[in-house]
C-alpha cells in the first residue's frame, strides 16, 4: 500500500498545539503590556509620577495570568458543547451561565494575586466595593469570554474545512432518494470549497471525538457531526462493528487481534494501525471473524 500524500492539515497537525498556545499567549501578553502602558499614562497625565509603573503592571498581569487558566477550560467547554450557527440560541443560556462562573473565578483570582503583589511591595490593595466592582468586571469579562468562544469555534471550523468535513447526504426535495437515507452508501465531504463523495465501504475505522466522529479514509480523517452510537445505527452491520466505546472498525480492513492481559485486546489493521478493543466487544469481534 503506497503512503498517501500528506495534506496541508496533516503538515500543520504536529505544530497545532504550539500554534494554539502561542496565539493565545501572544494575545494575552500584547493586551497586558498595551493596557499597562496606556493605564499608566492616563493615571499620570495630570500628575506625573503619581502612580508607579508596577501597579498597572500588577493589575493587567494578574488578569492575564487568570485567563491562561480559564482559556483551556473554555476550550474544553466548547469541545463538549460546541456552538454552531444552527444551535447558538440553545447554547446561549449555557454560555451566559458559564460567563458568570468565569468572571467570578477571574475576579477572585486576580484580586488574590494583587493582594499578594502589593504586600510584597509593602502596600495594601483595595479592590473597592465588591458588588459594584464585580458588576463592572463582569461587563468586561463577558465580552472577553464570548470573544474567546467565537475565536475557538471559528478556528475549529477552519480546521474542519482544511481537514475536510463529512456530512450525510440529504434527501432530495422532489422524488425518492437514490440511496437509502437511513443507511447511506456514501458521505459528502466538503474541503476548501470542493465537494466529493466518500463510499461508506472505504471507511477503515471511525473514532468518537466530542460531538463529532472522525471517519478514517485512505489515511485521512474527516469529521462528521454525529455521535458514535448515531452513526453506528446507520452503518452496515455486516461490515462495521463496534470494538470500543469510541471506535468502530471495518471488518474488511482487520488483519489480526492481539489479546491483552487485562482482558481487552488490540486490533491491528492491514495498514499497520492499532486500535483498542475493550473486553465488552472482544467476544463479538472474535465470533464475527470466525464467521468470516
Amino acid at each position: 500500500m503506497q503512503p498517501s500524500e500528506r495534506t496541508a492539515y496533516e503538515r500543520y497537525r504536529p505544530w497545532r498545539r504550539w500554534v494554539e498556545i502561542g496565539f493565545f499567549a501572544a494575545v494575552l501578553v500584547v493586551n497586558a503590556v498595551g493596557n499597562t502602558v496606556t493605564t499608566w499614562i492616563d493615571l499620570n497625565r495630570s500628575e506625573p509620577g503619581r502612580v508607579p509603573m508596577w501597579e498597572p503592571a500588577v493589575w493587567e498581569g494578574s488578569s492575564a495570568l487568570l485567563w491562561t487558566v480559564i482559556i483551556p477550560l473554555v476550550a474544553v467547554l466548547t469541545w463538549r458543547w460546541p456552538t454552531h450557527w444552527d444551535n447558538w440560541r440553545r447554547r446561549l443560556p449555557l454560555h451566559l451561565v458559564a460567563s458568570v462562573a468565569v468572571s467570578l473565578v477571574h475576579v477572585s483570582g486576580m484580586v488574590g494575586l494583587r493582594v499578594l503583589a502589593y504586600r510584597w511591595q509593602g502596600a495594601d490593595y483595595d479592590f473597592g466595593p465588591w458588588p459594584r466592582e464585580l458588576g463592572y468586571e463582569y461587563l468586561k469579562d463577558v465580552r472577553t469570554y464570548l470573544g474567546f468562544v467565537v475565536i475557538i469555534e471559528v478556528y475549529r471550523l477552519l480546521l474542519r474545512r482544511l481537514q475536510g468535513e463529512a456530512s450525510f447526504l440529504a434527501a432530495p426535495d422532489d422524488g425518492p432518494p437514490v440511496e437509502a437515507v437511513d443507511r447511506p452508501d456514501r458521505f459528502l465531504v466538503r474541503k476548501l470549497g470542493r465537494e466529493f463523495l466518500v463510499a461508506a465501504n472505504d471507511i477503515e475505522w471511525l473514532q468518537a471525538s466530542g460531538n463529532y466522529v472522525n471517519l478514517r479514509v485512505r489515511g485521512h480523517d474527516y469529521p462528521l457531526r454525529s455521535t458514535i452510537a448515531g452513526i453506528e445505527a446507520r452503518l452496515d452491520p455486516a461490515r462495521f462493528l463496534r470494538i470500543h466505546r469510541s471506535y468502530i472498525a471495518n471488518l474488511d480492513h482487520l488483519a489480526s487481534i492481539e489479546p491483552l492481559d487485562t482482558g481487552d485486546a488490540r486490533v491491528h489493521l492491514k495498514d499497520g494501525t492499532a486500535l483498542p478493543c475493550s473486553r465488552r466487544y472482544r467476544g463479538e469481534l472474535r465470533d464475527r471473524l470466525g464467521e468470516s
